[in-house]
């Protein structure tokens, strides 16, 4: 790592929308995250933003015709499909349900306690992206 700061996550998916400061605000609503930073672009787009969740991150920004940008692909341009989903370790999960569903997420497997421990369900957000959501935390003391 740089530096003596320490970092609190070494690894933080990034991803992109076609409106990305609805996703921001469905995103903080619907799974509890948090705007660490935000920078808009032009034409309500968004250039780069940080969301928090505990101690990981996301970041995001508006798909545009960027050198970047054309190398991802939107879920509905390969047929829904995901090349990587990403896990959210949550204290409720019964309560993350909810609201996911309450907001029009998809869910695609539905919530149930977990054969290794916790209790989760796996649902699309509102442009299709994959998101695993539970209770277990891999980190605890086994």
């Amino acid at each position: 790592m740089a530096g003596d700061t320490p970092t609190r996550s070494t690894i933080i998916p990034g991803m992109m929308y076609r409106n990305a400061p609805a996703a921001i605000e469905w995103l903080c609503r619907v799974f509890g995250f948090e705007k660490h930073a935000v920078y808009p672009g032009k034409n309500n787009t968004i250039m780069h933003a940080e969301l928090t969740l505990g101690g990981g991150m996301v970041m995001l920004g508006s798909v545009n015709d960027g050198a970047y940008s054309r190398l991802m692909k939107q879920p509905d341009e390969i047929g829904g499909a995901e090349t990587r989903s990403t896990s959210l370790i949550v204290q409720d999960a019964d309560t993350v349900y909810a609201r996911a569903k309450a907001a029009g997420a998809e869910i695609v497997f539905d919530i149930e306690d977990k054969p290794y421990g916790g209790r989760g369900f796996t649902c699309r957000d509102l442009e299709g992206h994959v998101w695993d959501i539970g209770t277990y935390d891999p980190w605890a003391p086994k």
